[in-house]
This record gives structure tokens, C-alpha cells and sequence, in this order.
């Protein structure tokens, strides 16, 4: 019992030794608890909205109101023609286009009914079932009462007419199987380097580096460059088998994928060496990085939508790195976007490397 008593007192001495495991012991649970169920939501809410009012009458004034006053939708732009509307849709501005038919108010008082087209963007189908349903439900709610003030005996006197774009099938594994491939590259490009740099801390071979020849630069790139080309395969290699085994394959430019790609691991390799940097056991390290991923993934827009989050967290996201390239590679995978259309993805990716690379750099130099 003594030299149990002894061997726990160690372990707790080293557990509390290092400052950032006490503090990660009480951010997690309060993440977990306080803040996970905030953002990861499968609530859809604060959908933007184009409207195509081709009647301009007092009906379909009214169902615009009707359709903007609710809590789910944010009536964005009153558009003139298709053309209009359909560019938002392509640009991300806008989740759906509601297309109010020409005569919509003659054609209920004369024929008892009328058409309203819904272009949905289903990129994510969750999101774009659901959308649909709830705009479904609410001009469904208003042909009601337009009926019981008329006295109109059509059951349905509002048709809805949906229209899927960019994934018909409202299938979910097109959207999710591009997010799982920059998943895959955070665990095997950014977790295992910065586990391998703290192995040769552990073992004291940086300090036998620091008295040869050997810069520290050229010791980081020969820790790196092999996992790069590991994260080129993989990119590759999950691509063959996103085609092989669930049939996706991306409408846009493969070239592009690529380019984003190896953006992104240049950045979260970095991100794996700093945090090696600041790691005196592989124990420690792996704990850092295992309370970033989860972060990561739940400010990346993976489990829940981007918009359904509150204001404070959609901002907090414009800081993770996991964010950029899901929204890209969904992108180019679904709609066939171009890099002109994803410059606001790239730019910050960039610059996120950028950043990441120099305080790789100066911490590994400060700290090894």
C-alpha cells in the first residue's frame, strides 16, 4: 500500500505539473456542457431567402410577409428575374429561391389555384429538406387562411413546387464523405507529426541535433515533408475510394481540390508543431490536440450548419482552419465552384498558413 501510496502521489504531481492539463480538465466539460449544445444544433434556422415576385398583388405581398416574419427564414432579396436570384444561390448568399407565378392572385380567385416554385440549395440536405418543409408548412398555413376568408372549398389552393439543385437525390454522404477527407488529414497530418516531434524530444534527440550542423529549420522540414506527401496520397486515395465504395465524385476541378488541399495541410501541420512546441510528453501533446479537434469540428459547420449558430459562435469559426476547407471541398464537390467563387475560402486558408508556419517556427526555436 506504501508504494502505492507513493506511486499515485507521483502521478498526480505530474498530471498537475504541467499548467495546461488542469485548465483543459475544466474547459472541456464546460465546452461539452455549456457550449456544444449551442452550436451543435440540427435545428435549422436564419435560412436566407430570395424572392421572385412575378404578381406584385396584394396576395402575394402578403405571403412574402408571411414567409420573412418567420423565425427560420431571413427574406434577403426581392429579385427581379431568375437570372438574379439564381447567382445568389450560386455565390452561397442565399439557401432558397421562392418563385411567386405570374397572375398568382387572378389564378386563385378564378381557378382557386396557384403556383409557387421553391429552389432549394441542397448542398446540405439535411438542410435543404428541412427548409423546404418548413417554408412547405408556412405557405401551406397561409393557403389556409386565405381559404377561410374566401370561403374557398380547394383544399390545397397554393401549390408548391420544389426544385433540388446541386444534389437532387437530397442524398447526404456527397456532403458529408468531401468534410470526412479534411477530417482525415487533421488526424493523420496534424496529429501524428506533432506526436512524432515530442517523441524525439522525449528521447533528447533534438538536443543531439542542436550540437551538429543541422539547422532547426532543415530538422523541422524532415519531420514535415514526409507527412505532406503522405496527406498528397491520402487526399488521393480517399478520393478513389469516395468514388469506389458511395459512387461521389466531385462536379468541379480536381486540380482545385488539390490546391486547397495542400494549403490545408501545410496549416495543420503547423498547427501540429506548435503545439509540439509547447508539449513535454507525448501524453500531454495528444491531450492539446484531442481538445482542438473536437473544437474543430464543432465550429466547422461538419455536424451543424453555419448559419443555424448563434452570432458570437459564427464569428469564433471565422478561426478554424477545418472551416475553409469543408466549405470548399463541398463546394467543388456539389456545385462544380471555380477558384474565382472560393477566393473568400482560399484567402483566409492562406493567411492562416501563413501564421501558423512562422510561430511553428519561432516557437520550435524558442522552446527546443
Amino acid at each position: 500500500m506504501k508504494a502505492l501510496k507513493y506511486l499515485l502521489v507521483k502521478e498526480y504531481k505530474q498530471m498537475f505539473r504541467n499548467y495546461l492539463l488542469p485548465i483543459i480538465f475544466v474547459l472541456l466539460p464546460v465546452a461539452m456542457m455549456n457550449v456544444v449544445p449551442r452550436i451543435a444544433t440540427q435545428e435549422v434556422k436564419n435560412l436566407n431567402m430570395a424572392v421572385i415576385d412575378c404578381d406584385h398583388s396584394t396576395l402575394s405581398a402578403r405571403l412574402v410577409q408571411k414567409m420573412s416574419a418567420s423565425e427560420y427564414f431571413n427574406l434577403y432579396s426581392v429579385c427581379n428575374n431568375y437570372e438574379q436570384a439564381y447567382d445568389l444561390l450560386q455565390r452561397g448568399d442565399v439557401d432558397f429561391i421562392v418563385t411567386i407565378e405570374n397572375e398568382f392572385e387572378p389564378n386563385l380567385y378564378r381557378t382557386g389555384g396557384a403556383e409557387v416554385m421553391v429552389t432549394v440549395n441542397a448542398v446540405n440536405g439535411m438542410k435543404g429538406g428541412l427548409g423546404n418543409s418548413y417554408l412547405t408548412q408556412i405557405i401551406m398555413q397561409y393557403a389556409s387562411e386565405l381559404s377561410a376568408e374566401n370561403g374557398a372549398t380547394t383544399k390545397r389552393p397554393v401549390n408548391v413546387e420544389p426544385r433540388y439543385l446541386f444534389n437532387p437525390e437530397i442524398d447526404y454522404k456527397p456532403y458529408m464523405v468531401p468534410a470526412l477527407m479534411a477530417m482525415t488529414l487533421i488526424l493523420l497530418v496534424g496529429f501524428l507529426p506533432a506526436l512524432n516531434v515530442v517523441g524525439e524530444k522525449e528521447r533528447g534527440t533534438i538536443e543531439q541535433i542542436n550540437v551538429t550542423p543541422v539547422g532547426r529549420i532543415e530538422f523541422i522540414l524532415s519531420k514535415m515533408i514526409p507527412y505532406w506527401s503522405v496527406g498528397i496520397f491520402i487526399v488521393a486515395f480517399s478520393m478513389f475510394l469516395a468514388w469506389k465504395i458511395h459512387g461521389v465524385v466531385p462536379v468541379g476541378s480536381v486540380p482545385l481540390i488539390f490546391l486547397f488541399n495542400i494549403v490545408y495541410i501545410f496549416v495543420i501541420s503547423s498547427l501540429g508543431l506548435v503545439v509540439s512546441n509547447y508539449s513535454d510528453n507525448m501524453r500531454q501533446a495528444a491531450i492539446v490536440m484531442y481538445f482542438f479537434i473536437i473544437i474543430f469540428i464543432l465550429t466547422s459547420g461538419l455536424i451543424s450548419p453555419l448559419s443555424s449558430m448563434p452570432d458570437w459562435a459564427k464569428e469564433a469559426t471565422r478561426l478554424n482552419p477545418l472551416r475553409y476547407i469543408i466549405t470548399a471541398m463541398r463546394e467543388i464537390y456539389l456545385k462544380g465552384s471555380t477558384f474565382s467563387q472560393l477566393i473568400t475560402q482560399f484567402g483566409p486558408l492562406c493567411l492562416y498558413g501563413v501564421v501558423a508556419s512562422v510561430w511553428a517556427v519561432v516557437s520550435f526555436q524558442k522552446n527546443n
